[in-house]
């Protein structure tokens, strides 16, 4: 199960940004200097030709994954993923960290609030999205429901590949 979603999102996410399909390296760049906590304004330390590289092996391994994934369905191998019970202070702490996470991420002028506010229904759609697979994946784990939360992991994404091929929040369109 967890090769299929990997396999899925790796193959989509490593094309989209690989080819640069309507900028989506130039946003996943930016995107990803919004999102760094205590990011300052200074010049990035990874440039768009190195998320495109990574991207490429993304690409070129997802597939891969992806196809082995859906050979082990198919055989009736591919198994419904759990994991084992989780201590309470773990949850707890978990419960935390995806607190300040998505605090910091939606409080003024931060990257999904300013994706929010600037977007269209999609756009919005896709960071609501983006906000409940995270809490819908803490909350999984706690469960300890691994292929469900796989499942939260994979829709989180690619609705995060949503917001990247939209255009810039506030900005003209590229396409």
């Amino acid at each position: 199960m967890f090769a299929l979603v990997w396999g899925t999102f790796a193959t989509t996410l490593g094309w989209v940004v690989a080819t640069d399909f309507r900028g989506a390296a130039h946003r996943f760049s930016a995107f990803s200097h919004a999102a760094t906590p205590f990011g300052g304004s200074g010049a990035t330390v990874m440039g768009v030709g190195f998320f495109r590289l990574v991207a490429g092996m993304f690409a070129l391994v997802g597939p891969i994954v992806l196809v082995t994934g859906l050979l082990a369905l198919w055989r009736g191998e591919a198994e419904a993923v759990s994991l084992p019970p989780v201590p309470a202070g773990f949850v707890a702490v978990e419960a935390v960290i995806v607190g300040v996470a998505l605090w910091s991420t939606w409080r003024r002028s931060s990257f999904l609030r300013r994706q929010w506010e600037g977007g269209n229904g999609p756009r919005r759609a896709a960071v609501a999205g983006v906000t409940a697979a995270i809490v819908a994946f803490a909350a999984l784990l706690a469960l300890g429901s691994g292929t469900w939360m796989l499942v939260a992991w994979l829709l989180g994404g690619l609705c995060g590949i949503t917001l990247l091929l939209s255009d810039p929040a506030g900005g003209p369109s590229d396409a």
